[in-house]
């Protein structure tokens, strides 16, 4: 049985995430406050977090026409992937881009990290999944991807970074698991441009992944403007 103080608690979240209230609360890092109705009610510097696309949105990423609007080859040969590249793709979902990077990484490691075990049971019993022997599930949390210090040359996030409720310490949790030469792969649909038919909230501008990114350590080393709709945004981590 919960316990009264329990249930206030459970009552206060909710207050606080329900966007018709417009009271403003903050704490060391984030802002509380109403905002984007695709949105948590959880700010970061400026920047309203949106709410995590569940396992039951598992067949959009998976959409015949996802190559067509992303250009998702294009990616792929953006982050020139090595034979023995240990690659850590956070957000993993379905899959989608762990099976394309596998058979370029073939003698390194693909490590396939999400917060929703439906998402790596969905790439377990992928028929492709057999087929690779170097790919691994890792369970994350909203805080951590859950990889050894110092053990990944490339992270890969694609239009997941946004959907983080603890950004900042996500950051620092693949700062950690980097390598001292290793780098971030930031994909985000552009929030500079009102033509890409995503929502606000679901979009990042350049400037502020930039900023987010330098505030947990980061330097960024280029955009690589050659998609369609997203940044491709490349971070490599400070003092390592």
């Amino acid at each position: 049985m919960r316990t009264p103080h329990v249930i206030v608690f459970q009552l206060l979240c909710l207050f606080l995430s329900f966007p018709g209230n417009a009271q403003e609360q903050t704490n060391e890092r984030y802002t509380y406050k109403s905002g984007d109705y695709n949105g948590i009610g959880k700010w970061y510097m400026g920047r309203e977090i949106a709410h995590v696309m569940g396992y039951q949105g598992m067949a959009w990423l998976e959409r015949p026409e996802r190559e067509a609007e992303e250009n998702v080859s294009t990616l792929i040969s953006n982050m020139n992937i090595k034979g023995s590249d240990k690659i850590a793709d956070i957000g993993a979902g379905s899959g989608y881009h762990v099976f394309k990077m596998a058979p370029l990484a073939k003698h390194g490691k693909i490590y396939a990290v999400d917060i929703q075990p439906q998402m790596l049971k969905a790439i377990t019993t992928n028929p492709l999944y057999k087929k690779y022997n170097n790919i691994t599930t890792v369970l994350g949390t909203e805080q951590s991807v859950n990889l050894p210090e110092n053990s990944i040359d490339k992270i890969l996030m694609v239009d997941v970074y946004h959907e983080f409720n603890f950004p900042y310490e996500m950051a620092i949790s693949m700062k950690r698991a980097l390598k001292p030469n290793g780098k971030i792969f930031l994909i985000e649909y552009r929030g500079e441009d009102p033509s890409v038919p995503i929502k606000k909230v679901h979009k990042m501008t350049e400037k502020q992944a930039v900023k987010e990114f330098e505030a947990a350590g980061f330097t960024l080393e280029k955009n690589i403007s050659n998609l369609p709709w997203q940044h491709c945004l490349v971070f490599k981590p400070n003092g390592k």
